[in-house]
């Protein structure tokens, strides 16, 4: 009996970027019909190993091998022409296109678009069967929600005739539920035959999902071993090259006085809908209070609003002294000048500008801080890349360069300097939005230190998540929200993820 050739084989690829060696004789085979899962911690390579098989870059050296036959791939139309699909951790799509006209886009079968979008829909509708990948043809990207877009990018992959699915990251942007109907999904594509290679930082889904698993550290591949065989804590041991605290150590919280006093807020959005619901809760200095819940229930408008983002109605007492909710004080630089600093949900949209540098990006919303002036009146270029340097030394930011480009570090770093930049100005109230999102286990652990450490030195801190695991080791107090109102507050020590589940999902009382 012949033995099976690999799916995927890469051999001796090596990829520099300059001085930067993001790649170095990397050699790695991948089984058909099987899900092998590649993690690292940002920044190790994996995503620029992928895009060199996906045609996106090409290696310096190296051969690439598809079903045993060695393969040319230039671009990634050849990719395509391989069977290969990639789904990319920031998607890929049109948002004023519809799903139709995405899936058909570079593919048309001629200046006729009627022909070609007849086709699209009734082999989606099979697609849709076969995989369980529902998705309204005809709706327009930017009215679907990030699974559904999710989606979107997959059937775009399979109706190219992927046979070789990478996933970048995939459940970066998804909830909790959005990735067991993901996952459901890729075990549906294995058991069709399709091979799937998964990009991912997160171990719990290594574990569950996997058949195999390859780990890179800083440009080279360093293990790669059955799933069955191994388990988180080695992983993580290999990914990082020690061992890493997989929970979080924290001793028991001495809450102070009250730091955040919100009472009835209430917040509207641009198109009349209700997003936040009377509102009340408070921190107190050495707590932090974690706000779990799918996303899109009302906790990113609560963080706007406390940012100093949107206006809403209600009370918020800070120290004891109202905030103004709707007047020309309800921006986010009087909301610095009392002491709240903001790590915000979104660090491409609201936390960075990713084509200045770091040490511009650390001086945001900070630049007339009185050590960053001279003279009182001008800037201090110096002075700021001089702090940006010492910051980034202190929270180990890689490469370790403020005039660095943000859009040129991986997403932990990036997650990292803007952590620094809020968390170093010694804040009453830490806002802290989705802080480990897309982020490796490594930076995790990290961030989460920096936060238990802002806890101890008498720090109040709002925490939203959408990872329970995070809001359940990290909390101190446990708020729910669902449909823009608080559920209950929970303990950590006296609730399970299957009652805050509940709570999620708006079930109240004894059934929750």
């Amino acid at each position: 009996m012949t033995e099976q050739s690999p799916a995927i084989e890469l051999k001796g690829i090596s990829k520099a970027f300059g001085p930067v060696q993001a790649n170095k004789d990397i050699s790695i085979r991948v089984m058909p019909g099987t899900i092998h899962g590649i993690i690292g911690e940002n920044g190790a390579g994996k995503s620029t190993l992928m895009s060199i098989l996906y045609g996106f870059y090409k290696a310096d050296s190296g051969e690439i091998f598809i079903n045993g036959k060695k393969t040319e791939i230039p671009d990634s139309q050849a990719a395509i022409s391989a069977g290969i699909g990639m789904v990319f951790q920031h998607f890929k799509l049109v948002e004023n296109f519809t799903v139709l006209e995405n899936v058909i886009l570079g593919v048309e079968d001629g200046f006729l678009l009627k022909p070609s979008l007849n086709k699209a829909r009734k082999e989606l509708r099979q697609l849709a069967e076969e995989y369980e990948l529902n998705v309204d043809p005809d709706a327009v990207i930017e009215n679907i929600g990030v699974g559904m877009q999710q989606r979107v990018e997959i059937l775009k992959a399979l109706y190219r005739r992927a046979d070789i699915l990478i996933l970048d990251e995939p459940t970066g942007v998804l909830t909790p539920s959005e990735a067991d109907q993901l996952f459901r999904i890729l075990g549906r594509l294995r058991e069709e035959g399709k091979t799937i290679i998964l990009i991912t930082h997160k171990l719990r889904e290594i574990m569950d999902i996997t058949d195999t698993v390859s780990v890179m550290r800083r440009g080279e591949m360093t293990a790669t071993v059955k799933t069955a065989e191994t388990n988180p804590s080695h992983l993580a041991e290999l990914m990082v090259g020690r061992k890493v605290l997989l929970q979080v150590d924290k001793a028991p919280a001495q809450p102070g006085e009250i730091i955040l006093d919100v009472k009835n807020l209430n917040v509207t959005d641009e198109q009349g809908v209700h997003r936040v619901k009377d509102v009340s809760f408070n921190i107190r200095a050495g707590e932090i209070l974690g706000i779990a819940g799918v996303a899109g229930n009302g906790q990113s408008e609560l963080l706007e609003v406390l940012g100093g983002y949107c206006v809403a109605t209600g009370d918020i007492f800070m120290n004891g002294e109202p905030i103004d909710l709707t007047g020309d004080k309800s921006d986010g630089q009087s909301r610095r000048e009392r002491g709240i600093a903001h790590v915000p949900e979104d660090r491409h949209r609201e936390g960075l500008i990713l084509n200045f540098s770091a040490w511009e990006n650390t001086a945001f919303g900070y630049h007339k801080d009185g050590k960053y002036q001279k003279n009182g009146v001008l800037m201090d270029n110096a002075a700021i890349v001089q702090d940006t340097a010492e910051k980034m030394e202190r929270f180990d930011v890689r490469p370790p360069n403020p005039m660095l480009a943000a859009k040129n570090f991986s997403g932990g770093n990036q997650q990292k300097i803007v952590v620094a930049r809020e968390i170093e100005r010694n804040p009453d109230l830490l806002l802290i939005g989705q802080p480990t999102r897309g982020v490796d286990i490594g930076a995790i652990e990290f961030i989460h230190k920096q936060i238990i450490a802002l806890r101890d030195q008498g720090k109040a801190i709002l925490l939203v998540s959408v990872e329970l695991d995070e809001i359940m080791s990290l909390s101190d107090r446990i708020a729910v929200m669902f449909d823009g109102k608080i559920m209950g507050e929970r303990l950590p020590d006296e609730t399970n993820t299957q009652e805050l589940g509940l709570l999620m999902a708006g079930v109240q009382g004894e059934t929750a």
